[in-house]
Parts: C-alpha cells; sequence; structure tokens
C-alpha cells in the first residue's frame, strides 16, 4: 500500500507543478537597447490602368478626362508605280482578236482588250505599244525590243 501512495504521490506531483510553474529566481535582466528606426526610402509612384473589356456587359470603359485629342493629317501618299512590259502580241485570223502578252511585276500574263489582273486593265493595244490603266493612272507602254 504505501507503494501505491508512493506513485500516486509523484504522480499527483508532477500534475500539480505542470499546472503551476514556479518563477525561477536566475532570471536574467534584460537591456534595453536606444531604438533607432530605419530611414525610409521613397517609393516610386505609379499608376495602374485598367482598360480592358467588361466581362459582364462586353465593353470597355473610357474614363473622361481633359485630354486634347490629336488632330491627323492625312499625307497623300504616291502609290508605287508597276513594273510593267509589253513583250508582244498574237493574232486569230479567223477572229481578228489580238491576245497581248503583258509582264506585270515579273509575271507573264496573256491578255484581252479589257481584261484585268493585278488591278492593271489593258485598255487599248497596237503591235507597237498597249495603254493600261492603274489606281488612276493610265499609261503608255511600247513593245520591248
Amino acid at each position: 500500500m504505501a507503494v501505491v501512495l508512493l506513485v500516486w504521490g509523484i504522480i499527483g506531483y508532477k500534475f500539480v507543478s505542470a499546472l503551476n510553474p514556479t518563477i525561477e529566481s536566475n532570471a536574467t535582466a534584460v537591456i534595453a537597447d536606444k531604438f533607432v528606426p530605419k530611414e525610409i526610402k521613397e517609393r516610386e509612384q505609379f499608376t495602374i490602368v485598367a482598360e480592358y473589356r467588361d466581362p459582364f456587359l462586353g465593353t470597355i470603359k473610357n474614363p473622361a478626362s481633359n485630354r486634347k485629342k490629336k488632330v491627323s493629317i492625312i499625307v497623300k501618299k504616291d502609290l508605287p508605280k508597276k513594273n510593267i512590259v509589253y513583250t508582244g502580241f498574237i493574232t486569230d485570223k479567223g477572229s481578228k482578236q489580238k491576245i497581248f502578252f503583258v509582264t506585270i511585276d515579273g509575271q507573264q500574263q496573256m491578255m484581252g482588250l479589257k481584261d484585268t489582273f493585278k488591278e492593271v486593265k489593258l485598255i487599248q493595244g497596237t503591235n507597237s505599244y498597249i495603254k493600261v490603266s492603274y489606281n488612276g493612272i493610265s499609261e503608255k507602254i511600247i513593245l520591248a525590243q
């Protein structure tokens, strides 16, 4: 019986000492240093512009602002001149129809009167020259030798 009381006494002592810890007298003193805050650097400012489509309405939100409208100056560009070469012609004696061999930008084409290829229209043609029209320009081209 003495052993049982001794075991239960040790268990009870450990249980009570775990719930009420005693303050030790060997506590170390905390030395407080002088507090010096770090120098704060100023951050770079930025803004976020959310110009994207509204997922519910399907429109883009354009905030009202006092922006000046840019006036665009319309500059009339000179359209590049096409490289057209008249290389020859053939005729059909029965129908008297003329077929002209015309090279337009490196591509050879057989054309009849009023035919169009690469926006170039054959207006008139003889055995020595042809007359073509493109981009509002009418041009006379002599037979290449």
